[in-house]
């Protein structure tokens, strides 16, 4: 059965306030990861943690190279925020669920199935093909 995104939980993610961990997020301004960290962490209030390769710094927040290299003081992660390509999503919702994180956001255009019921499995809230600076309208946020 194909993942359906629950309006509720769009909601909830994007109204509690949280750390989110942005994989793909780099300083390629010409990104959608740039701006779209920006309005999670201006907009909506969240704390921000840039996961990317060469574990850069990005918009002045401490980067690492995985989710498994963020360390206990910046735990629990409740959102993976993914950025990455379908193909590549499956690894990161994997590192998610070791990380005990509460929830994965697959942007948009980012769809994997499978990896979503991974997350559903483990207990995680799971959002996919979706973008909270688009869904942020719907709730007035």
């Amino acid at each position: 059965m194909a993942h359906v995104n629950d309006p509720a939980v769009l909601e909830k993610l994007m109204r509690t306030k949280g750390r989110w961990a942005i994989v793909g997020l780099s300083t390629n301004q010409w990104r959608a990861a740039y701006d779209t960290s920006l309005f999670i962490r201006d907009r909506l209030g969240m704390e921000i943690i840039p996961v990317n390769l060469p574990a850069d710094p990005v918009h002045g927040e401490t980067g690492y190279a995985t989710l498994a290299a963020i360390p206990a003081q910046k735990q629990p992660i409740d959102v993976v925020d993914c950025f990455v390509n379908s193909q590549k999503v499956g690894a990161v919702v994997d590192q998610a669920i070791a990380a005990g994180a509460k929830a994965v956001w697959m942007q948009l255009g980012v769809i994997d199935e499978d990896a979503a019921a991974r997350a559903k499995a483990a207990g995680i809230d799971v959002i996919m093909n979706a973008c909270p600076a688009q869904d942020a309208r719907r709730f007035g946020l």
